[in-house]
């Protein structure tokens, strides 16, 4: 049996790091270091872990409940199905209300100190003149889960090894606490699949990035996955990099965001093999896939052209060979990479990945 540990951390500091997503190698080495068994900390596995506002919402059509669900953003939804697992993991935090702030939820505030811009760990809306109040506060929280490649007596974790770590950059100066807010554990084999059943087609979802290229000795390079309906070039690449100790190495991955057609021949199998994630570094967070039945859960207005007239896929094949950072995480859900359409929703580039 397979199972993993969803946590939801809340902010309790502003962060001073990666702005798409706390990376799960940042996560993996602040929460390693409280593990005192060194079995249990060779064996476990951390997602990258994604941002999360305290907000109203209510459960997407994809998920096994339905209706409102008060403020879901500060606890953990129930998980019964297999597209339960991706309610916080997806881009377009389909679980908004409509009412809520969705353009601003995609977005982090920033904040100066000293020569440091640091994100907040809370974002201020205003009111509507006559409420009682002018203005309203919403909690960031972060989303990750843990888990233990199918060793046995790993997770879950005790909730005091979790509490209180902190990541990024400048903690010693406060910045980066995360305190848990909510935990729970999923067995992958018992989950419901059927909405992978019976269709006529498949696709892949990039949840984080896919590491292609490693500079660390310990890692291979990766070719495009045979069961990956796309080619090198049709994929859009991203420059990070991962930092072990005093030493940095360069990563080329391909960006998270993106969909391609799935061509391989077992779904659930890879259903299941993309929550644990696949490729080089997937220890760290990088590898993450989900399948989707082939054109369900799409938003229309995700293919765009941009200004100058071509598509926003060119646009980021510009951006990356020009080293440009302009934001994916505001990509709706995954940007279609496939014969029929090799276009994306939003411009996305190059951009650095320094967890210390």
């Amino acid at each position: 049996m397979t199972m993993i540990q969803q946590v939801l951390f809340e902010m309790e500091a502003p962060y001073f790091g990666h702005p798409y997503f706390v990376t799960g190698h940042a996560l993996f080495n602040a929460i390693a270091r409280r593990v005192a068994d060194d079995a249990v900390r060779k064996q476990l596995q951390v997602s990258h872990g994604v941002f999360v506002p305290g907000e109203y919402g209510e459960y997407p059509s994809a998920h096994s409940e339905e209706g409102y669900a008060g403020k879901l953003g500060q606890s953990l939804p129930p998980v019964e199905a297999y597209a339960d697992l991706f309610v916080f993991r997806d881009a377009a935090q389909r679980w908004l209300l409509e009412s809520r702030p969705r353009d601003a939820h995609n977005v982090l505030d920033v904040q100066e100190y000293g020569d440091r811009q640091v994100f907040a760990d809370s974002c201020w809306f205003g009111k509507p003149a006559g409420q009682r109040n002018r203005r309203r506060s919403v909690q960031w929280y972060v989303h990750a889960y843990l888990h233990d490649g199918g060793a046995d007596d790993v997770v879950p974790l005790a909730e005091d090894v979790l509490d209180g770590v902190r990541v990024g950059g400048g903690r010693n100066y406060g910045f980066g606490e995360l305190s848990v807010a909510d935990s729970q554990t999923v067995t992958l084999e018992d989950l419901d699949y059927s909405r992978l059943a019976d269709v006529d087609g498949y696709e892949l979802e990039v949840v984080s990035p896919y590491v292609m290229r490693t500079e660390h000795p310990s890692a291979d390079d990766q070719d495009v996955p045979w069961w990956w309906g796309a080619s090198r070039s049709d994929l859009r690449w991203r420059e990070t990099r991962l930092v072990d100790g005093e030493e940095e190495y360069a990563l080329g991955v391909v960006d998270h965001g993106q969909c391609v057609a799935y061509t391989g021949g077992d779904p659930v199998e890879t259903a299941v093999n993309g929550v644990l994630r696949v490729g080089s570094h997937s220890r760290f967070g990088f590898g993450e896939l989900r399948v989707r039945p082939a054109a369900a859960d799409r938003v229309g207005e995700r293919v765009t052209v941009s200004a100058d007239g071509g598509t926003a896929r060119d646009v980021g094949e510009r951006v990356t060979a020009s080293g440009g950072d302009r934001s994916a995480r505001d990509v709706d859900g995954c940007v279609t990479v496939s014969d029929d359409d090799r276009s994306a929703r939003d411009e996305a580039g190059a951009g650095g990945d320094v967890e210390r």
